[in-house]
């Protein structure tokens, strides 16, 4: 993990993901999070409390806003965690990432840093409330650098980043056909 400013991605399968990441972490990362979760009372509230930034995903205005934030946060030098893909489903699989992190990493110069998050799927499955026993594991690769002209575009380091995390995982990527 990179000392200075960075921007940690992490593939997302389960509401845990945040909390092992927040307690494996350094504290002087801020988390991004959809918009929605700041109207669930406590949830919300805790949330601010540790210094998410919230994400609209539905109104262009506010979700472009949003945008311009996290930039200008990456720009001062804040580390953010992010899960690119917005948000999880109940199916075993890597699916889209959505390019913000990766425009405030570029826009930044700080090194993206992908993290694949092993376990938490059935250890807090979508649609449950309790928790279940489970084993975990963390995979902390190696920073990609975003500095110079690596990248064409936040798209490309995106997939790039998407592909580095699909190495470790062992799960699908959902953007791939099934063979018949």
């Amino acid at each position: 993990m990179p000392t200075g400013e960075c921007v940690v991605v992490a593939n997302h399968a389960s509401y845990v993901d945040g909390v092992i990441l927040q307690g494996y972490l350094p504290p002087r990362f801020a988390y991004v999070i959809k918009g929605e979760m700041r109207r669930f009372p406590i949830v919300g509230f805790l949330l601010r409390r540790i210094g998410s930034k919230f994400v609209e995903r539905y109104e262009a205005s506010a979700s472009a806003r949003d945008a311009r934030h996290l930039l200008r946060a990456a720009s001062a030098g804040e580390s953010m965690v992010i899960f690119p893909e917005g948000t999880f489903v109940a199916e075993p699989g890597i699916g889209h990432f959505h390019s913000g992190a990766f425009a405030a990493a570029i826009n930044a110069g700080a090194p993206v840093v992908p993290v694949v998050i092993t376990g938490s799927r059935p250890i807090l499955p979508a649609g449950t409330l309790l928790p279940r026993h489970g084993h975990l594991r963390l995979d902390v690769l190696n920073p990609i650098d975003t500095s110079g002209d690596a990248f064409e575009s936040s798209k490309a380091l995106a997939e790039f980043a998407r592909q580095k995390i699909l190495e470790v995982l062992d799960e699908p990527d959902l953007l791939v056909a099934p063979k018949e």
